[in-house]
């Protein structure tokens, strides 16, 4: 009888102890790992760049002939550029610049999108492949040329129209109709008569094969990318070109616009120029997220 309180301490002793581990063991099957480890990865890229300080001066100085020659604030002015409106600087920042000279004007817009997922078994990367792949749709590209040094997979073949072939349209894109970029879409579009001969007889510097200046898929930008050329009538008379480069590096989708309109309404924006500087310039970018 003397030892029985000590046997019921020890007793209760043993059961707290026993108690405690299997507590221990629950916060284990519930741990952050646990749940990390049955979850997509995020994305590589966290933050975006300062959209208006993304594009260096000297470049821009190339990109908006006449900048170079204003006075010194107006040149800083244009420089700075002008920042896109977003509600969140996290996911979404852009900018644009332009000038005018006495020969035209040139514009430039640059957009980046911080691409998150909100579903637990889908990464960041591959939500950012989806909506990649959606813009990439929405162009609607045509099939690759022969001898393209830019090439992708083709699209399947457009529909022809009443007269049973496809049409054309300024940026070359089979399938579109004249009055817009996809028939019935849009309407302002102006035919370009040196496009195709452009596209087919220009040549590439790779010994005579022909360069492809038709919207296309890019091999090496980024992890994916395009570009699209639409040559569109302004008003009555005036023509100005677009020339789009957008690509994706991982969870970030950069989205490059560059436009020309000469200012002489006779004149038609060189394709091969604005789609080299744009290129130039996209390479340059992706270089900026590898540092």
């Amino acid at each position: 009888m003397a030892y029985a309180p000590g046997a019921v301490l020890i007793a209760a002793l043993a059961v707290g102890c026993s108690g405690g581990t299997g507590s221990g063991d629950s916060a284990t099957d519930s741990k952050p790992g646990a749940v990390a480890s049955s979850t997509a990865p995020p994305g590589k890229y966290r933050t975006l760049p300062e959209a208006c300080r993304s594009v260096s001066p000297a470049t821009l100085k190339d990109l908006l002939p006449g900048s170079a020659e204003l006075p010194e604030a107006q040149q800083e002015k244009v420089f700075d550029g002008s920042p896109a409106v977003t509600y969140d600087t996290d996911r979404r920042v852009g900018c644009r610049w332009k000038t005018e000279a006495p020969d035209g004007a040139h514009s430039l817009f640059v957009d980046f999108e911080r691409v998150v997922s909100y579903d637990p078994a889908v990464s960041d990367d591959d939500r950012a492949r989806e909506v990649y792949a959606k813009k990439e749709a929405a162009a609607d590209l045509p099939s690759a040329l022969p001898g393209s040094t830019d090439s992708g997979t083709p699209d399947a073949p457009d529909a022809p129209d009443a007269s049973g072939s496809p049409s054309a349209t300024a940026s070359g894109k089979p399938g579109k109709d004249g009055g817009g970029k996809a028939a019935g879409k849009s309407s302002g579009k102006s035919a370009d008569p040196d496009a195709e001969e452009t596209a087919d007889t220009d040549g590439s510097g790779d010994g005579g094969a022909a360069e492809n200046l038709q919207p296309r898929v890019l091999d090496s930008l980024g992890d994916s990318a395009f570009l699209d050329d639409l040559l569109t009538r302004a008003g009555s008379t005036a023509q100005h070109r677009t020339v789009s480069v957008v690509f994706r590096t991982s969870n970030v989708i950069v989205t490059i616009q560059y436009t020309a309109q000469p200012a002489l309404s006779t004149e038609i924006p060189d394709s091969k120029e604005l789609q080299e500087k744009a290129q130039a310039l996209g390479r340059k970018l992706v270089d900026g997220f590898s540092e």
